[in-house]
């Protein structure tokens, strides 16, 4: 058995491993994130706290998940509010929390339209315990001058909130950032002016999922309505590391403390965030599918991918990726590279050869009494649409050669797989 050490530093907080609750439904309170804790998961950020929250009435139903075939889940729609519960309980059950876990990281998730009210929040839960303060600004559910949905297209807005939450305490303050702007960067420089320590991304995604084509009304339907809410899940992971490649390429911020927030299901999508530059994670929507019990295919599986790396620090797998990522200005565009069908695995299905025909380049053409695609490699532009669409994984990158008049050698080009590796059978 594999046994890596996975803790990590973040803000100044050492956590025993980089997987966290994200403020949501799954750490609304003391029982879920004792079980949370018990289950392994080295830091809960607990729901967000609000002065306002005896005013919160929830509607219902509040969520609905966009499926593709037999794949549930590929997008989460939440019209989840902020918590419902008091100040002094959520505070309580903070201090329990702390009190019973004080190993583990507890994070708590404030929101107000006040700064004053800010303030007030900041002294309080530092007060119960918190080692961080995660301060909410993106929530697509509240909309509000001061709070929500709006706070992060005005910088120094973002710089008079942050302000407000370091005058109540003296913890790491991350502030939390929308995904739904054209660039993160004004928001997290104006949080940084206002003493902001770290920053978590993405929150949800504003969208309307689907349309109930009998109603006419969006779901879920709430008495023949439905409102834009929040999206999460496996469709926002790459909107979430888009955000983290813009933060951690930016001038002055490429050691930028984030914590990543954005369809993180399996180790592998853990892994893909460090190495774009976060250093902890945070979950929610694969809780609500599987429950607390996936923490321990996260460690499990992150310990087998240090052990592959060579890497005894989780830290030093950190934006290992960022560096790779450039202006499509400096991609090389000097070779082509071919496909290559294994013909053993092909089974006659036309994918190929309607894809390319409609979508591509008319590369690929159809033997009538084989059943079998043709491949005409003077038409072929090395796209690799027939490698993405093919079913049975028959089609792989093969032969690489330079263009002509180009310089390099084909045999020292390093382009990959079209599809990333996929390690679910990882064995303790």
């Amino acid at each position: 058995m594999i046994n890596k050490d996975l803790s990590i530093d973040f803000v100044g907080v050492h956590f025993e491993n980089p997987f966290c609750l994200s403020a949501s439904p799954v750490g609304n309170c003391y029982e879920m994130c004792a079980r949370a804790y018990r289950a392994g998961w080295g830091g809960i950020t607990f729901k967000t706290i609000s002065p306002d929250s005896e005013k919160i009435d929830e509607v219902s139903p509040r969520f609905n998940e966009l499926t593709k075939e037999d794949t549930p889940f590929v997008a989460f729609n939440n019209m989840e509010q902020l918590s419902e519960r008091t100040v002094a309980q959520n505070c309580a059950d903070m201090k329990r929390l702390k009190a019973e876990f004080p190993t583990k990281v507890l994070i708590a998730s404030i929101m107000a339209a006040s700064e004053d009210d800010l303030t007030e929040l900041a002294r309080q839960v530092t007060a119960a315990g918190a080692d961080i303060i995660e301060l909410s600004m993106s929530c697509p559910q509240t909309s509000n001058a001061k709070m929500g949905a709006e706070v992060d297209e005005d910088p120094d807005l973002c710089r008079q909130l942050t302000e407000a939450v370091k005058r109540g305490s003296d913890l790491p303050v991350i502030a939390k950032i929308s995904p739904n702007l054209s660039s993160m960067v004004p928001a997290v420089k104006g949080c940084l002016a206002g003493g902001a320590d770290g920053f978590s991304l993405i929150d949800t995604v504003r969208s309307v999922t689907d349309v109930d084509l009998e109603k006419n009304v969006a779901l879920p339907n709430i008495n023949g309505k439905s409102a834009v809410s929040g999206l999460s899940g496996k469709a926002v992971k790459p909107i979430a590391l888009h955000f983290l490649q813009e933060l951690r390429s930016a001038a002055g911020l490429e050691q930028l403390p984030i914590a990543g927030i954005g369809g993180i299901e399996t180790w592998e999508d853990a892994a893909e965030y460090l190495l774009m530059g976060a250093t902890t994670v945070q979950v929610t929507t694969a809780i609500m599918q599987y429950g607390y019990r996936i923490v321990d295919d996260l460690k499990n599986g992150m310990m087998h991918f240090m052990e592959e790396k060579g890497v005894d620090h989780l830290s030093d797998l950190v934006g290992l990726a960022n560096k790779n990522v450039v202006p499509t200005s400096q991609l090389d565009r000097d070779y082509k590279v071919y496909p290559k069908i294994d013909w053993d695995k092909c089974i006659g299905c036309g994918r190929c050869f309607i894809s390319c025909q409609d979508g591509a380049h008319q590369a690929m053409g159809w033997d009538d009494e084989k059943r079998l695609p043709t491949f005409d490699k003077s038409k072929c532009v090395g796209c690799q649409l027939c490698a993405l669409v093919c079913p049975v994984h028959a089609i792989k990158l093969g032969l690489v050669e330079m263009k002509p008049g180009r310089k390099g050698d084909p045999d020292k080009i390093d382009v990959g797989s079209q599809r990333l590796p996929r390690y679910h059978s990882v064995q303790n």
